[in-house]
């Protein structure tokens, strides 16, 4: 009888963690690949959006290079945001997306170093001196941070003497953690980047005359499955979704 009694007790418990064990994943909004400058700005909007009553979306963040290539080989994502409008274009030409891609917000570049640290007081100062250090940029090639930072380079009559001390990242938020993390003495990123950072100071505002506009578009993707994706990027692109970005230091495209 306490047999019984015992197992009377303990199957109901066993089964119900069992169950507990199999139920459905929790279930989630649109999925949006993201270029890495995004990270709190777009966090923060879709945040906002969840709030009026929509299934939380799945956030993945890297280069632009990367969500492109990755929307353009059938990655399960329904918006995909870049940086510039060069890899929304190449996305385009393969059929990546559907319909017209939209400006969502623009930016700046700006010169960082680390907040506690003692680097020159400009560029110019700190390219003078090759014994300064490194100066970290993203991948001049394919990432769009770095090809605008190499423009500005170019045009500031600095890339000659800076190119073979440069620091190449897979995206802006790496060429940042190697400032903060004192492995690069200065970098190049975007404004809103360093808005994002504490453990970096601004040391000069590169002009906008000095490199291409910095405009990033976001649009749905081919593939898209979820029926809140339309409305997510309606949100985004509209005042009080863009209010979120332009907080972080992001403005008006």
């Amino acid at each position: 009888m306490w047999l019984l009694r015992s197992l009377g007790m303990i199957l109901p418990a066993v089964c119900s963690a069992f169950l507990a064990g199999c139920s459905p994943a929790e279930e989630t909004g649109p999925v949006v690949l993201a270029a890495a400058s995004m990270q709190e700005g777009l966090t923060a909007s879709t945040t906002a959006w969840s709030a009026e009553g929509h299934l939380p979306p799945v956030l993945s963040f890297a280069s632009s290079a990367a969500v492109a290539r990755q929307a353009s080989q059938g990655a399960p994502a329904d918006i995909v945001v870049t940086s510039d409008d060069r890899w929304m274009n190449w996305l385009a030409e393969r059929g990546g997306i559907a319909g017209m891609p939209v400006p969502l917000v623009a930016n700046g570049l700006v010169v960082v170093a680390g907040r506690n640290g003692s680097a020159a007081g400009s560029l110019a100062a700190f390219a003078k001196d090759p014994s300064a250090g490194r100066l970290a940029i993203g991948e001049p090639e394919s990432v769009p941070a770095g090809e605008f930072a190499r423009i500005a380079l170019q045009n500031m009559g600095l890339w000659n003497v800076l190119s073979p001390r440069l620091a190449p990242g897979e995206n802006v938020r790496a060429s940042l953690a190697l400032v903060e993390r004192g492995e690069a003495a200065m970098g190049i990123v975007y404004a809103s980047d360093a808005a994002a950072s504490d453990k970096v100071r601004i040391v000069q505002r590169i002009a906008p005359s000095m490199h291409p506009p910095i405009v990033y578009y976001a649009a749905l993707t081919a593939n898209s499955q979820d029926e809140d994706a339309a409305d997510l990027l309606d949100f985004l692109t509209s005042a009080e979704g863009r209010a979120y970005l332009l907080e972080r230091g992001f403005v008006k495209p």
